[in-house]
């Protein structure tokens, strides 16, 4: 039997709160999935409030994961001290409240998941994730391993596939909010998305109302952007991972409306 994971793409918003919190245990209970990490570093639209947080799990997600908007509500900063199950990106510096890996006991055994930033035009004084993988995975005696890379270049993210693949079991990207065509599994046995996409709005600029977007890119005065209002969807990949191995059977990116 192989143990199903569902990552879902970043959280954007109200809108995406909501699908998530009326969608997300009938999706499980489709898909057959065992656990599920979500992405919820946009829930606030910038950032996550504990609230959200709390939210995001009720809804029955096992893993939050962050990025580049983690600081942006102060609140959160305690809640990241107290709470195991919500990670921070892991090259963040040291002193920085939370985590940015943890190990989660399931009935298919114990699994590491890790939170990583990107650094490329982000913008962030981060540690360099490569290194930091590298040593975070050769420090943990655990078969089934789960990465999500936080980061704007399709070409970081590939590389970081390429340099963890047989090394972790499944790699997807966040933080781009577009769903990428390349869900599979690498030669090694790694499962690998570029990205997931996004739980938000589904006619959006990323989440985001058009016209804020749009009005960006025309020069206009930079504002607080508000998520888009109307339907919404989820959308993520679901990795199979043989538990005995901690290889990737198969990925398969999802999209539900």
């Amino acid at each position: 039997m192989s143990f199903n994971v569902l990552a879902v793409g970043d959280v954007v918003g109200n809108p995406g709160l909501s699908y998530l919190s009326r969608n997300l245990a009938r999706i499980k209970q489709e898909l057959g999935v065992h656990f599920v990490a979500v992405n919820g570093e946009n829930a606030n639209v910038v950032g996550i409030t504990p609230a959200q947080a709390e939210q995001i799990f009720a809804a029955g997600a096992d893993v939050i994961t962050l990025g580049n908007h983690t600081w942006t509500r102060w609140e959160l900063q305690p809640f990241l001290d107290k709470n195991q199950n919500i990670l921070r990106p892991a090259n963040y510096a040291p002193q920085c409240p939370g985590r940015g890996f943890a190990v989660f006991e399931t009935a298919f055994g114990p699994v590491l998941v890790i939170n990583l930033m990107g650094r490329f035009t982000l913008d962030v004084n981060t540690d360099n994730p490569f290194l930091l993988a590298d040593a975070i995975v050769a420090d943990h005696d655990i078969k089934i391993i789960l990465v999500d890379f936080h980061a704007e270049a399709t070409s970081e993210k590939r590389a970081m596939g390429y340099f963890l693949d047989g090394r972790v079991s499944a790699l997807w990207g966040t933080h781009t909010h577009v769903q990428t065509s390349d869900a599979g599994v690498m030669k090694n046995g790694m499962g690998y998305i570029t990205d997931l996409g996004m739980t938000g709005a589904a006619e959006s600029v990323l989440g985001i109302l058009p016209e804020q977007s749009i009005g960006k890119f025309m020069g206009d005065v930079p504002r607080r952007y508000d998520a888009a209002p109307g339907e919404a969807k989820l959308e993520g990949a679901l990795f199979k991972i043989n538990p005995e191995d901690g290889k990737c059977i198969s990925v398969e990116a999802v999209r539900f409306t």
